[in-house]
């Protein structure tokens, strides 16, 4: 995963500001979180580059960075075209729209040649994804519309063939990464082709049930998801349990409306069991923040039971913070 600290500290306003999305507004997020959210939100206006990306220690995964920083502006309320933060939200789509590979690479958002992406560029393709079709529904003018609409559809095409047998994605495409798979890089293609397909692009619909099922199949029996579903070997889980992509497994299914799903539960359960919900900024406390949110009236230990109380789904008609999906792991 990308552990540095600029991204961390990113996924947190994210985080923070998943809770005023869908039914809860950003008036609900208590007083004491406020100041926190705002400092943030300032910070990242003020540390864009001139020509629209971010990028962490120095010029490190500048895709990936970009998407996040987009997502955490556009979830304050701003959009391309209206709001405090839209100047940077507008730079920022133009900054990704002109990463869009085509040739070889035809559909990827990402530059593979880029230092700190040649072996990880699949992270900033999925957060790339999941930050443009957010903003497409905004957009009002005809070509710019146009050409996202062609950037979001090659990528959705891109991230399906760069999909693994097994139905996961790994750091870079199935073909360069030997069809390797792992789990937060999944997560991230998923989200991103939710974001896609809620704004209207055509997602193949096995490509997003290969990817649910393999979040399930890397579930252990105690409720936990693995690192790799196939690095050790076809169908053999490897890495152990990971409580933060248990919790960002949780966001994804959440995120298709599958509240009830059995799994759902089951991750629930692990993620109480490992105490996720008091480890702080660290150890997938952001996702799992996320995942809690549509069950925030109820008690954890009902929280680890079978009942789940759904929320309003984002949907690409929504305005502002409602068109983004619930999840953005890093």
């Amino acid at each position: 995963m990308l552990r540095i600290k600029s991204l961390l500290g990113l996924t947190v306003v994210v985080g923070l500001l998943a809770g005023s999305s869908g039914s809860a507004r950003a008036e609900e997020i208590p007083e004491k979180y406020r100041e926190h959210i705002k400092k943030g939100l300032e910070y990242l206006a003020k540390t864009q580059q001139k020509d629209g990306h971010w990028a962490a220690n120095g010029d490190h995964h500048p895709v990936a960075m970009t998407g996040l920083a987009g997502l955490a502006l556009l979830m304050e309320g701003s959009t391309v075209r209206d709001g405090k933060y839209a100047p940077q939200i507008r730079k920022a789509v133009d900054w990704l729209m002109d990463r869009s590979q085509k040739g070889n690479r035809n559909g990827l958002i990402g530059n593979p040649d880029h230092p700190s992406e040649q072996g990880r560029y699949m992270y900033g393709h999925g957060f790339a994804m999941l930050f443009l079709a957010s903003a497409y529904g905004e957009e009002d003018d005809r070509d710019r519309r146009d050409r996202l609409k062609d950037i979001l559809t090659r990528a959705a095409a891109y991230a399906g063939n760069a999909q693994s047998t097994q139905g996961g994605w790994f750091y870079t495409s199935a073909k360069d990464g030997h069809d390797s798979d792992e789990g937060s890089v999944t997560v991230t293609q998923m989200q991103g082709l939710r974001a896609c397909r809620e704004a209207g692009i055509p997602v193949n619909k096995d490509i997003m049930k290969k990817g649910y099922d393999y979040l399930r199949k890397s579930t252990t029996p105690r409720g936990g998801v693995v690192y790799s579903l196939g690095r050790g070997g076809f169908g053999a889980p490897a890495g152990g349990e990971r409580p933060a992509l248990t919790a960002a497994a949780i966001a994804c299914l959440f995120s298709a409306g599958e509240y009830k799903d059995e799994y759902v539960r089951k991750w629930f359960k692990y993620c109480y069991e490992q105490r996720l919900h008091e480890q702080g900024f660290q150890g997938g406390h952001d996702e799992y923040t996320q995942s809690t949110w549509p069950r925030r009236s109820t008690s954890w230990a009902r929280t680890a039971g079978p009942r789940c109380s759904p929320t309003r789904r984002p949907t690409s008609a929504s305005p502002g913070p409602s068109t983004v999906p619930a999840c953005a792991t890093a």
